[in-house]
């Protein structure tokens, strides 16, 4: 690889969560993407399943301190065609010297790799995101051949305006997450989800652990709709308690949002929703976070613009063919 001088590249391993962390930081302040995670959050990240650091991870060194890192994450199945998810940072002060370069085309390489040893069958997709403002990586992908396919809106909401009482109709009941149901909450997930762009199905672990699974989901915030004794529509809720180190506003982050087909059109996520508010202000949050598709097949962004959600930042998938 062409590196600056007296950089070194390896593999990331567990013991490189707080360097990477602080690296994080950094791109959080010049980037204002929001993503802040601690240490334990990046451990998380690295250890999540199906992602081999020895062999999907390269990072960038200066003594002891990392300046850049990359990942690719094959997918776990694949239909008409097969999406690598990837992910890669250069802090600030080492933009603008060809680290992002470097990065991009080592994730290229090791997502080709991935796509041939998985789903050689089907047409092979690298992605990447970035968050519209960063003109640096939008001059960067697009460079590289990538085009952008897909835009997402970071949406915000403060908890000290008042949140609109939302009653279920007759045969439906709203609770509070329930462990118990874990197995419908996943296939429900599942149903809901696979008609989003760029969803390929997990496995039930790796569902898991990006869910409620996780450090930061927050189970007492959580809701499900009931009906027919199965979910119909539920919202997974999560905290990331550097976010409020960071910022000093404790943010509940809505995760997923879903409800099935037969049951839409009914209210069933705007109730589930509102009550998910209106709880969250009760126990002392300041503030609800979401992200949502900007092109929703559900009309999705126009149900949070009337819970009073609006859009704080916009990100941009991008997309590269692995011919």
């Amino acid at each position: 690889m062409n590196l600056p001088e007296g950089l070194e590249a390896r593999p990331l391993t567990l013991d490189d969560a707080a360097a990477v962390a602080v690296l994080l930081a950094a791109k959080v302040v010049a980037d204002d993407d929001g993503e802040n995670l601690d240490a334990d959050d990046v451990a998380e990240e690295l250890g999540r399943p199906g992602l081999a650091l020895e062999r999907d991870t390269i990072s960038f060194w200066d003594g002891e301190q990392v300046v850049g890192y990359g990942l690719a994450l094959a997918s776990h199945s694949a239909t008409d065609l097969d999406r690598v998810r990837t992910d890669g940072v250069v802090h600030p002060d080492w933009r603008g010297r060809g680290l992002g370069t470097e990065l991009t085309r080592w994730i290229i390489d090791r997502a080709r790799e991935l796509h041939e040893a998985t789903f050689p069958e089907v047409p092979g997709y690298v992605g990447a995101g970035a968050v519209a403002t960063n003109a640096g990586a939008t001059e960067l992908l697009t460079g590289l051949g990538f085009e952008p396919v897909r835009y997402y809106f970071d949406m915000r909401r403060p908890l000290d305006q008042p949140v609109p009482d939302v009653q279920l109709a007759d045969g439906f009941q709203l609770i509070p997450f329930d462990a118990a149901r874990e197995d419908d909450l996943r296939e429900t997930h599942f149903e809901v989800f696979s008609e989003h762009w760029g969803w390929s199905r997990p496995t039930p672990e790796a569902w898991r652990a990006r869910t409620i699974g996780s450090r930061a989901f927050r189970a007492a915030q959580s809701y499900m709709v009931i009906a027919d004794g199965k979910i119909a529509a539920y919202v997974n809720c999560y905290e990331y308690p550097a976010d409020t180190a960071a910022t000093g506003i404790r943010e509940l982050y809505i995760g997923q949002v879903g409800t099935r087909r037969p049951y839409r059109g009914r209210g069933l996520a705007r109730a589930a929703l509102a009550k998910v508010l209106a709880e969250a202000a009760r126990s002392g949050y300041g503030r609800g976070a979401l992200g949502v598709d900007a092109e929703n097949p559900t009309g999705a962004l126009g149900l949070y613009e009337k819970l009073g959600f609006s859009t704080h930042q916009k990100y941009v998938n991008y997309q590269l063919a692995l011919a």
